[in-house]
């Protein structure tokens, strides 16, 4: 009987150490903050509505990812936005799988719509479905770095179409 009783506090004491509210589990507040971050930028691309992006990015902030280099500070940053979301429609983000910790946020994405105009060496019309991994960098709450990892076919859909090659052949009459 001492032996049955002795086991069972062993096994309520075990429980008891598993179940402590004070042991650290999961994601820090910190990364949780990081990602939270991310939801509110995917978000507003979502809704096209950039008005709270300073919650979420730095005044300084450098996105590595921008159409023709880096595009440095919120504001050019919202610009570059408004500018991209508006040759879209239909756009939707879909998050793949996220990781974070209390320096930086990294997702993989998935990007869904319909382009309205020429844009980013799609047409008028066309429908894009692409995939990137996402990398942001945080200091004090806010995005302070980002860069995005495309597959290479999936940035190739993007590219403008190279101009007509020169003749070069030599035609004497």
């Amino acid at each position: 009987m001492k032996k049955f009783l002795f086991i069972l506090s062993a096994g309520f004491i075990c429980l008891l150490i598993s179940c402590d509210s004070k042991k650290e589990a999961g994601m820090s507040e910190k990364a949780q903050k990081n990602l939270d971050a991310v939801h509110g930028v995917n978000k507003a691309f979502d809704t096209k509505d950039f008005s709270k992006l300073g919650d979420y990015i730095a005044e300084d902030c450098i996105d590595h990812a921008g159409e023709t280099g880096d595009i440095k500070g919120l504001a050019n940053m919202k610009v570059e936005f408004e500018k991209m979301i508006a040759g879209q429609e239909n756009a939707k983000t879909e998050t793949i799988k996220e990781l974070a910790d209390d320096e930086y946020a990294m997702a993989w994405q998935r990007y869904t719509g319909t382009v309205k105009t020429d844009h980013m060496g799609m047409k008028a019309g066309d429908k894009y479905d692409m995939t990137a991994v996402e990398v942001v960098k945080f200091k004090d709450g806010k995005a302070i770095e980002h860069w995005s990892f495309m597959q290479p076919a999936d940035m190739m859909k993007m590219m403008p179409p190279p101009p007509p090659a020169k003749d070069t052949t030599n035609k004497m009459n």
